[in-house]
């Protein structure tokens, strides 16, 4: 026979380490470019409140990003840290510490830039699933370099030297056709 509080301590880590998966899905989609990942971690109807740079529907924000998200060139990596979650039922909070870099073309030619943020999120679970059902970005500090990419301080060229290098969706080996894969597939 179980013990009720031992059945509720091991739901509560059950629901957060879901929680959990799915904050981490969401990221690993936006740096793959996985334009319909994104949104299905995004439930009907959801908002986001991307610290002032767009505040809406989750739906017309992962529209508005899809170009950049997508495009063979874009180049990000977001992550997370410092997860904290309170469960309230089918409710949730969360607050996740972000750090992310982006290759991005300046006038002058190629920089990095990375950032860190926390993002809050509130989350519910609908039929079976916890989902995102509204997000705010707070930024916290931003560092630009201007600077070309380069490979342990120019020792590997990656046009020329055999890198496996990540690739956007689908193409990206986290999508191929592995047990693994379609399982995270049908998780979403």
């Amino acid at each position: 026979m179980s013990h009720p509080d031992h059945d509720s301590a091991v739901r509560a880590l059950l629901d957060k380490q879901e929680i959990t998966e799915l904050l981490t899905r969401y990221l690993r989609s936006a740096d793959r470019g996985d334009a319909a990942g994104l949104a299905a971690c995004y439930l009907p109807g959801a908002t986001e409140d991307h610290g002032g740079v767009f505040t809406g529907t989750a739906e017309d924000y992962v529209a508005d990003i899809t170009p950049v998200l997508t495009h063979p060139r874009g180049r990000t990596m977001h992550c997370m840290t410092n997860v904290l979650i309170d469960l309230d039922g089918d409710t949730a909070a969360a607050e996740s510490y972000v750090v992310t870099f982006s290759a991005v073309r300046t006038p002058d030619g190629p920089g990095s830039s990375f950032v860190g943020a926390r993002i809050l999120d509130r989350l519910e679970r609908h039929d079976g699933r916890w989902g995102i059902a509204h997000r705010a970005l707070l930024w916290e500090w931003s560092h630009d370099a201007a600077a070309a990419e380069t490979w342990l301080f120019g020792m590997l060229v990656p046009d020329t030297d055999v890198l496996t290098r990540g690739a956007k969706y689908p193409a990206d080996p986290v999508y191929a056709g592995t047990a693994r894969a379609q399982a995270n597939g049908a998780a979403q």
